[in-house]
């Protein structure tokens, strides 16, 4: 068998290739993750303008997004439920856009190729967190709770658990009445977990936007159980240890024998 010289520099040409594709992994999530968030918001925005051309329309509302829901169910499949519509809808009142980009937007033709084009750019650049991190984000009334929340989770590029875990936690109000408020954040950015590309294409908004279907093999599921089994003990910190995958457990059962007699 002939032997492989390999150069000095393999190791580096393997580290830059590792880099590139890894680079390449993260940009596909994101794009897929903006294209959801983007179309949602079209979507919200479009539902609106339909509602407000009347007060016959307006009263239509929730038997409108019945109807929706049925009808682009039946096309598109899962995601487009009725409450996910009316989650649509409210991001879009959430998350005014200025009139500038609403007005360009709204000359294209509706449905045409060119309206994702003419908008995608600017709208990504507002709308940096997944579609799942807005869901938990909309479900906060207070303005400017949604800020901070935001503002946060793209700093610390916390996952969709991290994130629900500083809101449960009130970390909003937390830092409100703290008289130490940077080392109250300071904390909440402590030990970040890093967002695989992989679990967030695994998303089921996006598996249901793409219209993949959530069905995975046994050691599929065994890898995302024991992977969010890993960054829960993480997370807890000093006191835990995870030892292996599968470990073999030997329990020696003893029996205490009484004496006789």
């Amino acid at each position: 068998m002939k032997k492989t010289v390999v150069p000095q520099d393999y190791s580096q040409l393997i580290a830059d290739l590792a880099s590139l594709i890894e680079q390449g992994r993260r940009f596909a999530a994101r794009s897929v993750n903006m294209a959801l968030v983007v179309t949602y918001w079209l979507i919200g925005r479009r539902i609106v303008e339909y509602e407000q051309k009347g007060k016959k329309r307006a009263e239509y509302g929730k038997a409108l997004l019945e109807q929706l829901a049925t009808d682009l169910s039946h096309r598109y499949g899962k995601g487009f439920s009725e409450r996910n519509l009316e989650l649509m809808r409210q991001f879009y009142s959430f998350y005014p856009i200025p009139q500038t980009l609403s007005a360009k937007s709204s000359k294209s033709a509706r449905g045409s190729s060119q309206l994702f084009p003419k908008v995608l750019d600017t709208l990504a650049r507002r709308f940096s967190l997944s579609w799942s991190r807005y869901c938990l984000i909309m479900r906060l009334e207070n303005p400017h709770q949604r800020e901070f929340y935001e503002r946060e989770c793209i700093q610390g590029n916390w996952s969709v658990r991290q994130l629900d875990r500083q809101i449960q936690s009130l970390l909003y109000e937390r830092t409100a009445l703290s008289k130490k408020k940077p080392v109250v954040l300071a904390k909440a950015h402590e030990r970040p977990i890093v967002v695989r590309p992989e679990d967030e294409i695994k998303d089921p908004y996006v598996l249901e936007f793409l219209g993949l279907k959530d069905e995975y093999s046994e050691s599929q599921l065994e890898e995302a159980l024991i992977h969010h089994l890993e960054e829960f003990l993480l997370e807890l910190g000093i006191g835990f240890t995870f030892v292996a995958r599968q470990k073999r457990i030997t329990i020696i059962r003893l029996l205490s024998m009484r004496s006789a007699g």
